[in-house]
């Protein structure tokens, strides 16, 4: 409703600049009259996703789930989140679908169909954990500018495609080569062809690993259009920005790619800690590569009440980018004391892995369960808000649920 408010308030002119086309007839439009094109969507239908999902906006779209809804093995569409930096691509006809590879480090241009990737080289499935660098920005003091996402830009479904390191084989990559860079179908805010959204790139060690793939299905189906039908690249463990959507071009380079949102600020972190507002350089930022180690409560809900005596069950997911995650904890005494969580090992690389506990509680009253995870290098996640950073990224602190014993 507010979106309709500012509409009838707004003139003809800037219509027309929200549309990003002209109005044919627009000056026979009757008072008070929203146009279909601007009334209020409903995402939930749009993009098939549960009603808890949390959209925090919607130009471009990007929707969270909440920590419950994470509680698959595999993360279902239903519950994957989303992050576009532009408009979502229109009118796909996956039959003319193709891919190009380009860039000063291929020895030839080369271009595929969507039909010669799929029968040309073997398919490959792994489940691989997705995670926006800003999950967990709301929390930082002071304020970083961006998507105020809380805990849910994570998740790990199932991908099938071709290992992108068999393509480029290929396609023959020079000995100068140091980086890939996409290119997508997806459209700027602008509607300035001339203009992409987003353009982000792996070194090429990232992308000569077996689990980095171009994807063509999500869950053993057809990739859902907002999460990148009819193909997408997908590199586990780092940045879900590094996985592009609607990927049509990929440029093999000898230089750190240079496209939309490599350069500057995007996706970087201050090389050397920082105070909290203050000031970073752009040349001393350092781009963010492997995710950092997390976890996260996916059962019971925050806020669950537990009669006396009776032990409390709890289940969720760790990750650490491309290390493994070799042990996860939980305190009931605000990190005082801490236990061992049963953990699984990972179903593949790059995979989340799943803990379980039974917690047993002293005595009637309020509680908070806390989950800390360490990676197989040894690192744990810090119990509360590490390091502050202008972009307000790797927020890895622990995660907590509120429990009620009665």
């Amino acid at each position: 409703m507010k979106r309709r408010n500012f509409v009838k308030k707004t003139g003809l002119g800037s219509l027309v600049g929200i549309l990003g086309l002209d109005i044919v007839y627009g000056a026979k439009i009757p008072e008070n009259y929203t146009l279909l094109g601007l009334q209020d969507p409903d995402p939930f239908q749009m993009f098939d996703k549960d009603k808890e999902m949390v959209v925090l906006n919607s130009k471009p779209w990007n929707m969270e789930a909440v920590a419950h809804l994470l509680d698959d093995r595999i993360t279902p569409n239903k519950y994957m989140f989303i992050r576009n930096n532009g408009l979502v691509p229109e009118n796909i006809d996956v039959k003319k679908w193709s891919i190009t590879f380009d860039g000063e480090s291929v020895k030839e241009k080369k271009t595929f169909t969507l039909e010669e990737l799929k029968s040309k080289f073997a398919h490959h499935t792994y489940q691989l954990t997705l995670e926006c660098g800003g999950n967990g920005r709301s929390e930082f003091d002071p304020p970083a500018k961006g998507n105020q996402w809380t805990i849910g830009a994570v998740g790990c479904a199932s991908w099938t495609g071709v290992s992108l390191k068999d393509v480029l084989n290929e396609v023959g990559i020079k000995d100068d080569a140091v980086y890939i860079g996409y290119h997508a179908a997806d459209q700027h805010l602008s509607r300035d062809p001339n203009k992409e959204p987003i353009s982000r790139g792996v070194p090429i060690s990232k992308a000569m690993m077996d689990e980095t793939l171009l994807a063509f299905k999500m869950n053993g189906e057809d990739i859902p259009l907002v999460h990148g039908y009819p193909l997408r690249l997908v590199c586990g463990g780092w940045p879900a920005s590094t996985s592009g959507k609607w990927v049509n071009r990929i440029s093999v380079r000898n230089i750190v790619h240079d496209g939309e949102k490599m350069t500057g600020s995007s996706y970087k972190v201050p090389c050397n800690p920082v105070a909290p507002g203050e000031e970073v350089k752009n040349e001393d930022m350092c781009i963010i590569e492997s995710m950092p180690v997390k976890s996260l409560i996916t059962y019971p809900k925050s806020g669950a009440m537990i009669p006396k005596g009776k032990k409390l069950n709890i289940r969720g997911h760790a990750w650490a980018g491309e290390l493994e995650i070799s042990r996860v904890s939980y305190s009931i005494d605000f990190g005082a004391t801490w236990s061992e969580c049963s953990l699984e090992k990972p179903v593949n690389r790059l995979a989340w892995q799943h803990f379980k506990a039974s917690i047993s509680f002293p005595k009637s009253g309020y509680y908070e369960v806390w989950a800390r995870a360490t990676d197989s290098n040894g690192v744990s996640q810090p119990m509360l808000l590490p390091g502050w950073n202008p972009k307000g990224y790797l927020n890895n602190a622990c995660h907590r649920i509120a429990v009620k014993i009665s």
